[in-house]
């Protein structure tokens, strides 16, 4: 059995833990997560900041990614309808709905800053994935169960590759077509 003053003990060791060593890896970010960072148009940050939010931005697609698996798995056109809207707001909006997770709940746990503003890049993709889901959503609805299914699972993919090691393709394709972001192009110019 633990007592209070052991329980007290361990908790304000843990705490002073985190203290002393919690911030020390936040303060680094390597130079290829910051290089995909920046190519889905985040480039008004330093590197501290982009070091906290880092893994935060890959919530929505990882939200998304799994919406689009379980839609896929179950050939569900109307499932992956009801996500046509929101991946919808995060292209036209500067914010992605998923975020409201973050930013009005989690982030008060982790003590980080706000998700930033989505730039051109990151909503580009939002915009493609939109596209992508209705039109697997379409094919689901009218009996074309290959063509969804190859919609879907390469989404997923997609989405894998932004959720696991940070590598947006839209955002990258963006960069190819535009040109790679710069300041000037973030939100605050625009």
């Amino acid at each position: 059995m633990y007592d209070r003053t052991t329980v007290g003990t361990h908790s304000s060791r843990v705490q002073d833990f985190v203290n002393r060593h919690g911030d020390a890896d936040v303060k680094q970010i390597s130079a290829t997560a910051k290089a995909r960072i920046e190519a889905q148009g985040f480039v008004d940050l330093d590197d501290r900041t982009l070091a906290q939010i880092n893994y935060w931005l890959r919530l929505a697609p990882a939200i998304c990614m799994v919406w689009v698996a379980i839609g896929t798995a179950l050939s569900s056109a109307a499932i992956l309808w009801a996500l046509v809207p929101l991946a919808a707001l995060g292209a036209l909006l500067t914010r992605h709905p998923f975020d409201v997770l973050y930013n009005y709940g989690l982030r008060y746990l982790v003590h980080g800053p706000r998700l930033p503003r989505y730039p051109l890049p990151r909503r580009f993709g939002c915009l493609m994935a939109t596209v992508i889901i209705a039109g697997e959503a379409w094919s689901f609805q009218s009996g074309h169960l290959l063509v969804g299914h190859i919609l879907g699972w390469s989404l997923v993919a997609a989405a894998s590759a932004n959720v696991s090691i940070g590598f947006c393709v839209p955002s990258y394709i963006y960069g190819m077509v535009f040109g790679k972001p710069s300041p000037c192009a973030s939100v605050k110019c625009a």
